[in-house]
């Protein structure tokens, strides 16, 4: 079942940066594991030493490598899904194309080189596009939350708060 415009919302700055922390976290922990397992501990050693081509592949490979996986089949990370967001297309709020979700990633580059004002975009944005979302065309959406209910207890003490 596809929820329909009126189930979903722009997803903010706070929850998307939480996603971000998510992502960032367990790219890290697969980058860990795999480079100690390639390279024993010794890599813990001087991890500033030019290690090869596995040190490159896993270091720079990887991220893009994973982040384009889920984003195509999920169109989301497990962040992002964390959140209950995804990634959709801002002209039919479809699934993006291939392409578009290329330009998202590399978009990230220029979305963080003047002082990650890219991303801050966000908060300002009416559609809470980052830069790399426009150049892409797309954004992210979760699904509204249900309405809050009004806190309410068995026995009232007739106090007012402080």
């Amino acid at each position: 079942m596809h929820p329909t415009e009126s189930d979903l919302v722009y997803a903010g700055f706070w929850r998307r940066f939480g996603a971000a922390v998510i992502d960032s976290i367990l790219i890290y922990l697969v980058m860990f594991a795999l480079l100690l397992s390639v390279y024993g501990t010794v890599y813990l050693e001087d991890p500033r030493a030019n290690w090869g081509v596995a040190d490159g592949l896993i270091t720079y490979g990887l991220p893009i490598a994973l982040t384009l996986a889920f984003w195509i089949k999920k169109a989301a990370t497990p962040g992002k899904m964390a959140i209950g967001a995804k990634i959709v297309d801002a002209r039919t709020g479809g699934q993006p194309s291939t392409k578009q979700f290329v330009i998202r990633y590399f978009g990230y580059i220029l979305s963080t080189l003047p002082l990650f004002l890219g991303y801050l975009w966000v908060v300002f944005d009416s559609r809470k596009q980052a830069w790399h979302d426009k150049l892409a065309g797309t954004v992210v959406v979760r699904r509204k939350t249900g309405a809050t209910e009004q806190v309410r207890f068995e026995q009232s003490l007739n106090k007012p708060m402080a």
